[in-house]
């Protein structure tokens, strides 16, 4: 297996950028989440905003490159059983344990419920709560949808690469020349403005995985194309060549759209000039949305290379630790700021101790647990410890 220490980074940091993200669901105006504090503001979403267009992108691209690294092609039917489960087992854990605490908190502050967890659990395993004509249903899994889509993905990898090696073959090891690089900047942009345009508005995003055929069709080809430009030096290279250009076209592209959406929350005072009326604007906004995304994931891709393909002393343990603090850090986030809100400590230190505390208890369970306890590391993702040599 290659071995990318930017990739392992970037992996590294994107699972990390979760625990702000989602401790900033918790105080974004407007936006739906498991439980909300008083002390909620607009202006939150336009950095929520900025992230959450690359974040996912960014991780089921970085999973495709992983796979590409890892040489599986000459044991890739051996290789599904074992991604198989090492998938599975840490979802149906979070699932039965880890989640049910989040949706407890959800129901008691969204449903109002006041039994037990130990009332609640049997519901949660059976069918769920409903508050008149708005039901949540269980069992969830909340914010694990990530291993439950990456499992399908990675099975119709391993039965494509016979096509997915000839179309690696097909890029070779340069540099993109100039007409490669243009369908390079080109062509994953007009695929997502036509998932934004045409599937968007039919198909909202539910993570349900049947069915969400929006996020299917924005995850599933980045994260195939991951795996075909894994080993392309050329792409790498070239990435990291354009990455000051990059990434000013993606601070344009954020720019626009977020100023779009703003005007649309704040419109000016009195009539509007006549050719405003005349542009497109909907469209205009998905335009900046998916040129900021895809010039976004270049940009990472060749700052990462540039700045972190490096052996790091703190990458080999952050990246065994990466996986158990993904399936923790959500339902922590909810049990802390379902503790910390009815104190009214103020937006700053109730927001603070949240996000300290998540960081805090993943550290623990981690280091003092799940990394030490045989049977615990499986069902956190965690490969089984090496066995020590004589």
């Amino acid at each position: 297996m290659q071995r990318r220490h930017d990739i392992d980074a970037l992996r590294v940091i994107a699972f990390s950028l979760l625990i702000l993200y989602h401790s900033a669901m918790v105080y974004v105006a407007d936006w739906d989440f498991h439980i909300k504090s008083a002390y909620q503001v607009e202006w939150l979403q336009y950095p929520m905003i900025a992230l959450n267009r690359w974040r996912m992108p960014l991780l089921f691209m970085i999973s495709g490159v992983a796979l590409g690294l890892a040489g599986i092609e000459g044991r890739r039917w051996r290789f599904a059983g074992s991604r198989s489960l090492r998938l599975l087992v840490p979802l149906a854990f979070g699932m039965l344990v880890v989640v049910p605490p989040q949706t407890y908190f959800q129901v008691m502050a969204q449903f109002g419920y006041t039994g037990s967890f130990a009332q609640f659990y049997p519901l949660y395993l059976v069918h769920g709560l409903c508050r008149g004509d708005q039901c949540l249903l269980t069992p969830t899994w909340n914010h694990l949808w990530y291993l439950a889509y990456l499992l399908p993905y990675t099975l119709l990898l391993l039965a494509a690469i016979p096509l997915l090696r000839w179309l690696r073959e097909r890029l070779g090891d340069a540099e993109p020349n100039r007409l490669a690089a243009a369908l390079l900047l080109a062509l994953p942009i007009l695929w997502l403005l036509g998932v934004r345009l045409w599937l968007a508005p039919r198909f909202e995003e539910t993570h349900a995985l049947i069915g969400d055929w929006t996020v299917h069709a924005e995850s599933l080809p980045l994260f195939l194309l991951g795996y075909v430009l894994a080993t392309r030096t050329g792409f790498w290279n070239w990435a990291q060549r354009l990455r000051w250009r990059t990434l000013g076209v993606a601070m344009l592209a954020i720019g626009m759209e977020l100023g779009l959406r703003w005007l649309g929350h704040h419109p000016p005072a009195g009539p509007m000039p006549e050719w405003t009326l005349q542009v497109p604007w909907y469209t205009v906004e998905r335009v900046a949305r998916v040129t900021y995304t895809w010039m976004a994931l270049l940009a990472i891709f060749g700052w990462g290379r540039a700045w972190l393909n490096r052996p790091f002393r703190w990458l080999p343990y952050c990246s065994e630790a990466v996986f158990s603090w993904y399936i923790l850090h959500q339902t922590l986030i909810v049990a802390l700021a379902w503790w910390l809100i009815p104190m009214r400590l103020g937006a700053a230190t109730e927001a603070s101790l949240v996000v300290a505390g998540t960081i805090a208890v993943c550290l623990l369970l981690h280091e003092g647990l799940i990394r030490r306890i045989g049977w615990l590391r499986p069902l956190f993702g965690l490969k089984p410890r090496p066995k020590p040599t004589a």
